[in-house]
């Protein structure tokens, strides 16, 4: 694997617009033409990595530095099809920059990457044409309706007359905004324009979608909404979907797959068990619900003979107008032991039982834990000289 690394006026050269809405009126324009090729125009064959690998997104060693700064690190990554794949981190862990590397809109100082097998850098509108992709701050024409945005967006991608009504119809349908197809855009609520950006990107009819922070400043209602109709296009389309985002907790129950990203390097990948399996410490909880909860003198007793069970290093009682006792395990091997006994403390001393469960980490606790066994400081590392 050669690195793709641009210096000097290479590196200064202007990089083609996002494609992202438009956010001023514009006469339809015809996608700009490629730049020219910054190697050999012959295309260079792949290496036998590549060769193997069917991922509709693919990087190796993908690097992105800004002077001294590294953005994003090395980042070797696959993303299958038929899955949603969660890039999580903090702002400026360098999620959108990969992003922006994925989609040819800029140029890695090393490494490679593959989109739908085009390389980004040499076929940047090759990977335009066959991606979806929302940006975090997508923008539509609010004077005129959802339905107008969507045509203008099918005339850019070659769409016109009746096949692109057709497909108009079927994404607005998908989206669940069909009610609202002929009312101005401006009317629109936060998560209404999310959903029509999710039409936009899929009027291509792509074989990626790729969404940058697609909750962020949207009501709970919404956040629901576009998690579900994430999870309907991978189950009803097999699409692959990159997801980036800092609500850790919000995409917990939707992504497959989760990256977890800081100062620009990947320290971490799996499913969130896998990711809490290796992060989320020996130690776990149990969470016991009791109605009625006891006072006084009772508190004490059940306290003491929680406490007491083998395995359980601390017992937190309920708050003031909760119900929830919490038990801090020693390890998860502990778990069933402590599940049995603490119901045969119940049962002996007639509480009422409304739940017992183990509380699985947050994805937000696994994210810390993660970044402080890597040793990874919250800013992007300077480059070595």
């Amino acid at each position: 694997m050669s690195p793709i690394r641009r210096k000097g006026a290479e590196r200064s050269r202007r990089e083609p617009s996002a494609p992202s809405t438009p956010s001023a009126p514009r006469p339809p324009t015809a996608p700009s033409a490629p730049r020219p090729p910054t190697a050999p125009s012959a295309p260079r064959p792949p290496t036998s990595g590549e060769a193997h690998s069917t991922a509709p997104i693919r990087t190796l060693g993908l690097t992105k530095e800004y002077g001294d700064l590294v953005a994003v690190d090395s980042l070797d990554l696959e993303v299958h099809a038929g899955e949603i794949f969660g890039l999580l981190g903090q702002n400026g862990a360098g999620k959108t920059t990969t992003i922006l590397m994925l989609l040819g809109l800029s140029e890695p100082s090393a490494g490679e990457a593959r989109v739908v097998g085009l390389d980004p850098t040499r076929d940047p509108l090759g990977v335009k044409r066959r991606v979806g992709y929302l940006p975090d701050a997508v923008g539509f024409y609010g004077g005129l309706t959802g339905r107008e945005n969507l045509r203008y967006t099918a005339r850019l991608n070659g769409l016109r007359g009746a096949d692109a009504e057709e497909r108009i119809d079927a994404v607005l349908d998908q989206v669940r905004l069909t009610d609202r197809a002929d009312d101005r855009v401006d009317t629109y609520s936060r998560g209404m324009k999310q959903r029509l950006g999710i039409a936009d990107a899929l009027v291509k009819e792509p074989e990626v979608l790729i969404l940058d922070e697609p909750t962020t400043a949207i009501d709970p209602i919404g956040v629901v909404e576009i998690l579900e109709l994430l999870r309907g296009l991978v189950r009803e389309q097999g699409l692959a979907i990159l997801l980036s985002s800092h609500l850790l907790n919000q995409v917990q129950n939707v992504c497959d797959r989760v990256g977890i990203f800081a100062a620009g390097r990947l320290i971490g990948i799996g499913t969130v068990a896998q990711l809490a399996h290796r992060f989320g410490g020996q130690g776990t909880h149990v969470e016991i619900r009791l109605a009625g909860v006891p006072d006084g003198d009772e508190v004490e007793a059940v306290a003491l003979a929680l406490g007491r069970i083998e395995g359980v290093s601390a017992v937190h009682q309920p708050a003031a107008g909760h119900d929830a006792w919490t038990l801090d395990v020693r390890t998860r091997d502990d778990v069933a032991g402590v599940l049995a006994a603490s119901l045969a403390i119940i049962t002996r001393d007639g509480l009422r039982l409304t739940a017992i469960r183990e509380i699985e980490p947050t994805l937000d606790d696994i994210y810390r834990r993660a970044v402080s066994q890597a040793g990874v400081d919250a800013a992007p590392r300077r480059a070595v000289a």
